[in-house]
This record gives C-alpha cells, structure tokens and sequence, in this order.
C-alpha cells in the first residue's frame, strides 16, 4: 500500500481494493484532538473518491485503538468556564466526524486494538463491523467523568445489543473485554492480539472481491432499514436491483456461475467489453 501520513494520522491507499486509516497518537493513546479529527475527515473524503477503494479499515497505532476524549484539553476547556459560554466539549468536531465515517459509502471494518473506550468505543461503532484482539477493553466510560454518551453510543448501542444491555453500559460506565463484547454482538470476532491486523485484512480482502457498486447499495440498503417499515425497505431493494442488474458485475456474477468459476469483479467496463 502507498502510505501518506498527515499529522495525527495514517492513510495507506488501496491494495487490492483495501484501504487502511490509522489513528497516529498513540503516545496519548489515540485520544481524540482537533487535530485528530480533521486529518480524519480529510482522509475519509480522500477514501470516498477513490474509486479503487472498496473497503476501509479502521485501526489504532500503538497500544490503543482510541481512549476517547484528550482529558488535557478537557482540563484546560473546564477550567474556562466554557461550558456555560460555548456548545458542548468536542461537539462540533465529533459529531460530522461519526456522522462522516458512518455514512461512508463503503464498507468499513474497525480492527480494534487495547482500549476503545467513550468517544473512542463510539467511533469504533460507527463502522459496519468489527474485529478485536483479545486485550481489547471497550466502554462506554462517559458516565465516569459525569457526561452523557456523547458521540453516538445511545444510538448505536441499542440497535447492536438492545435496550437493557445498552443501558447496562451506558448507567456503569464500565469496561467489557473482548468476548463480552462478542457474546453481546459488538463485535463479529474476536482474535490473537498479534494477528489482528492480519485477520482484519483477510476479512476486508475477501470483502473487496466483491463486485463495488454492490457493495455500496448492500450498505446503503442496511443502515436505510435501521429507519424504514418492510414496505419502504422492499422499495429500496426494488430500485437497487433495478440498478445493479444492467450492471457489468451482474452480468459477470451470471456467467461465472453458469460456467462454474470464480467471477471476476472490479475489473474496468472496457475490459468486459461494455
């Protein structure tokens, strides 16, 4: 992969249809800065225009996948007296950052080392799936500094593990290991520590095999039906297949399975002759 790094972060380009975003503090254990954020939504618009990308990964440097909020800058924002004069700490920034990688058109998979805890945990949610090594902590500590989830873990929680367990973590603040998570279906699996990375690109490689365009209506049609009755989510799969079927990959997926062999997607129109 070619490698462009930016201040507080690392964005590796495609690699057979694989792109990697990393978070790079891990000094401070990928806490969560101005600065963070806009490399992150730089690097996210970059992933959204590539169009040899089909799936991110998103992952922590060091130790830590993301511990949150800078509890520096938190110090410095509480000893102003700023709550009172200005929008809640990180609002403006967290808020379209979530939004932002949740609504990536593509795949994404958070490969999710040590600690994800509060804004951190939150943005680990936003992605569509997740792997985690087995020392990974996840919490959704908000509560522990006197806050209310603040970046989406309300939301989130209670579509992946229900109404009680999400309170459960929301109320204690407390962190769960790795096959708690799995057991309560944050996470898709849980791995060694030292094959993370590794089992998070197999996973995404296998991913990226399939056909793009796919892809992006597959993911569009699950987060729509988060917020759809079944006849509005039968109307969005109606119009999807409308779309995809007059597709090259479509056409490809036909043939392939009539001649029993591997179909071979992603390749330009012009070289299926369309």
């Amino acid at each position: 992969m070619e490698r462009s790094e930016m201040e507080t972060a690392i964005l590796e380009s495609p690699a057979e249809g694989v792109a990697r975003l990393t978070l790079n503090r891990p000094e401070r254990g990928n806490a969560v800065v101005p600065e963070l954020v806009r490399d992150l939504m730089a690097a996210l618009d970059r992933v959204e225009a590539d169009t040899e990308v089909r799936v991110l990964i998103v992952t922590g440097a060091g130790r830590n996948f993301c511990a949150g909020a800078d509890l520096p800058g938190m110090q410095a924002y509480v000893e102003n007296d700023l709550p009172r004069l200005e929008e809640p700490y990180n609002a403006r920034l967290l808020h379209p950052l979530t939004q932002r990688l949740a609504g990536l058109s593509l795949p994404t998979l958070a490969a999710v080392n040590g600690a994800a805890t509060a804004g951190g945990f939150d943005l680990s949610l936003a992605c569509d799936m997740r792997l985690a090594g087995t020392s990974t902590r996840f919490g959704e500590t908000y509560i522990n500094l006197g806050l209310a989830p603040g970046n989406g873990g309300a939301w989130f929680l209670p579509r992946l593990v229900g109404s009680a367990l999400a309170a459960e973590l929301a109320f204690t603040g407390d962190l769960i290991t790795a096959e708690q998570a799995l057991e309560w279906r944050i996470v898709n699996r849980v791995v060694p520590d030292d094959r993370l990375q590794d089992e998070a690109l197999a996973l995404a490689s296998r991913l990226a095999s399939k056909p793009r365009k796919a892809l992006m209506a597959t993911k569009q049609l699950l987060r729509a039906s988060w917020q759809s009755d079944l006849p509005g989510a039968l109307n969005m799969s109606y119009w999807a297949t409308h779309t995809l079927q007059y597709s090259a990959d479509f056409r490809e997926g036909v043939d392939a399975a009539i001649e029993k062999r591997t179909p071979r997607y992603n390749r330009p129109e012009t070289e299926r002759g369309s």
